[in-house]
């Protein structure tokens, strides 16, 4: 066969567009959204991976072809929306990203579907070891977005080079974690501005 032999494009026969990862994409994004959704309306009933895949409108063993259980689902569904709520801002200057990530971090946390997820998680995760490490997994993922933001202002001078990271990251989290699980102060806005102030005032 000559070069002249092989079979040519041509107008009336275009190539056909790859349409599968798209179709991966939307279906992936599905049931990360059905989960979360399920969450917020279960009121304390368990969820299940067939609920999710029908919610999302794909079948079950397309869920398990991404993940191994309902509580990695979740656990991946959070994380997907603590990355569109939650990102790491870098403007330049430490007290503007601080505050910004913080104010983020409480008010994404809050939101419809999210609250009733991490509650479900971390009450689950007392019990399940599997949903432990998954949920470990997580809460390290957002402690190294945060870090890496203090690093740069590190770096930039805007915090004593003996600074410790990790103890900020730890009073940041702290402050997060009592007041959304026990519930008995806020989490806003104003609560994010004092928080930043402490942090960062005695190295200005």
């Amino acid at each position: 066969m000559t070069a002249n032999d092989h079979p040519q494009s041509s107008p009336d026969s275009p190539t056909r567009p790859h349409t599968g990862r798209r179709r991966n994409e939307a279906a992936h994004q599905a049931i990360l959204d059905a989960a979360l959704h399920l969450l917020a309306e279960s009121d304390g009933t368990p969820v299940t991976i067939d609920a999710i895949a029908r919610t999302a409108g794909v079948g079950k063993q397309t869920v398990y072809r991404w993940w191994p259980s309902k509580g990695a689902v979740l656990l991946d569904a959070l994380t997907d929306r603590a990355d569109q709520d939650v990102p790491g801002p870098d403007t330049g200057a430490l007290r503007i990203d601080l505050r910004a990530f913080i104010t983020t971090t409480f008010d994404g946390a809050q939101r419809g579907a999210t609250a009733p997820a991490l509650r479900t998680l971390v009450r689950e995760a007392a019990r399940d070891p599997h949903l432990a490490d998954l949920m470990q997994t997580f809460t390290a993922a957002r402690r190294t977005t945060l870090r890496d933001l203090l690093t740069r202002g590190r770096e930039r001078g805007e915090l004593a080079e003996d600074t410790d990271l990790d103890l900020i990251v730890d009073q940041i989290y702290g402050v997060f974690w009592y007041r959304f699980l026990l519930g008995h102060a806020p989490l806003d806005a104003t609560v994010a501005d004092r928080l930043t102030e402490s942090l960062v005032a005695g190295n200005d």
